[in-house]
């Protein structure tokens, strides 16, 4: 049985039935729009950091980099979180802390201030509004059209890292870059209302069943877990018995180093050596990003049509050769803008097949953790790439190097994608 619903709750939210699943996703939408933002402010502040206390393109890489190691790794303790102590706690300590390391950081004068705040904190803050919350939202209020809801959800991840961008790089580039800083903590905190009052944690919590449930047949909740740690590590050691998470992993890292890891963190700086100022290139992440809401979306619309494998061989596939032939462009505005739209179709379409292959795979129990777990390889993968960026910048003068090496991993996931098993999830037990 599904527990009977809060009343205070229920009274306080419009009757929309079903259709209020639409509603959470519009506010966990702007959730990970702003947390997105938050992510893409280190990649706005390397110039003006170095500029102001001198710290080196390899100390600011590192902090970015450290930022997107933690923003993985936290994903499936947060999935885990979400079931014991509820999504809507988690979300609104998420949003605090990332307010509070966005505004402290205004003050800093160290490095490891810079380390601490936009590396440990930011990360940890970020990585509970990311992807796992938008898998929870899909998987916990859609039956029907998940594919679609975690798509749009999926999208304002990666077009909140670039629509921002043009602003944030426009405040960071003016006198005073704090500027930029406390834009970002005043966002995380206007959310903090609209999450308190219109997100329940689950459909049942005020009446209602996830959009598409039959009445008079509805589905079965999921069991209680017993321990928050039991639960993360349970559903891994589970999930790592087979070959699809390690594909899905494999896959995910790839992902992870094509994207906000490489082209996110250095596209501003790489478009610099090529003479174009901050922002103008930020404001191709920013036309990234318009075509990310578009190419998302309708991957997680084609996701609940098509087979997911070939859609990730097709989404990695291309956007390998594009990486490739970047650099060997000459930088004009259309070989820009024809990369800046090519590119933002594919940014981040992988989410929405992924996730339905780990659901198809693990079951809906263990599915938000699970793939919680192949995010941190994404984010493994992505702090692989930001400081490798850096480094081979600084070895070499050039992103040639870099650039040509992670499309070519993005085409080796493409065949790897074609090597996933699709299949039922069997059953598993309730206590890790």
């Amino acid at each position: 049985m599904y527990p009977a619903a809060d009343p205070t709750r229920a009274t306080s939210i419009p009757r929309l039935g079903q259709r209020y699943a639409f509603v959470v996703v519009g506010v966990i939408f702007l959730c990970l729009l702003f947390s997105a933002g938050l992510r893409a402010t280190p990649s706005v502040l390397l110039d003006p950091l170095e500029k102001s206390f001198g710290w080196s393109r390899a100390t600011t890489s590192l902090a970015a980099a450290i930022g997107i190691f933690f923003y993985g790794m936290v994903g499936p303790f947060a999935a885990a979180a979400m079931d014991h102590f509820g999504l809507r706690r988690v979300v609104l300590t998420a949003l605090l802390v990332m307010a509070v390391s966005s505004a402290a950081s205004a003050f800093m004068t160290q490095t490891w201030q810079l380390i601490a705040l936009w590396g440990f904190f930011s990360g940890i803050g970020s990585g509970a509004v990311a992807s796992v919350l938008g898998a929870a939202i899909a998987n916990r209020w859609f039956l029907e059209h998940r594919g679609l809801a975690m798509g749009i959800l999926t999208a304002s991840t990666a077009t909140g890292n670039l629509i921002f961008l043009p602003v944030l790089a426009a405040l960071a580039s003016s006198s005073d870059w704090t500027r930029a800083v406390w834009a970002v903590a005043a966002a995380m905190l206007v959310m903090v209302p609209l999450v308190w009052r219109l997100v329940p944690d689950r459909p049942a919590d005020v009446g209602l069943l996830p959009y598409g449930a039959d009445p008079d047949n509805p589905p079965t909740p999921a069991a209680l877990r017993i321990g928050l740690i039991a639960a993360t590590f349970g559903a891994l050691r589970r999930a790592s018995h087979t070959g699809t998470f390690w594909y899905l992993f494999a896959t995910f890292w790839v992902c992870g180093f094509t994207t906000n890891g490489l082209v996110g963190t250095h596209l501003i700086a790489m478009c610099g050596d090529h003479g174009i100022a901050a922002i103008q290139a930020a404001g191709l992440l920013s036309l990234m990003g318009v075509f990310d809401l578009v190419g998302t979306t309708a991957s997680g619309w084609l996701t609940d049509r098509y087979d997911p494998r070939m859609l990730l061989f097709v989404y990695y596939s291309l956007r390998g050769i594009s990486l490739i032939i970047l650099p060997y462009t000459d930088f004009s505005f259309y070989a820009l803008s024809l990369f800046a739209v090519f590119y933002g179709l594919d940014w981040i379409a992988t989410v929405p097949p992924t996730l339905r292959l780990a659901t198809d795979a693990f079951g809906e129990r263990d599915a938000a953790i699970v793939f919680g777990w192949i995010v941190a390889g994404h984010q493994i993968g992505a702090a692989t790439a930001a400081w490798m960026g850096g480094f081979v910048r600084q070895a070499t003068g050039s992103y040639l190097t870099a650039f040509v090496l992670s499309g070519a991993t993005a085409i080796a996931a493409a065949v790897i994608a074609l090597l996933i098993k699709r299949g039922g999830a069997t059953p598993e037990p309730v206590a890790a």
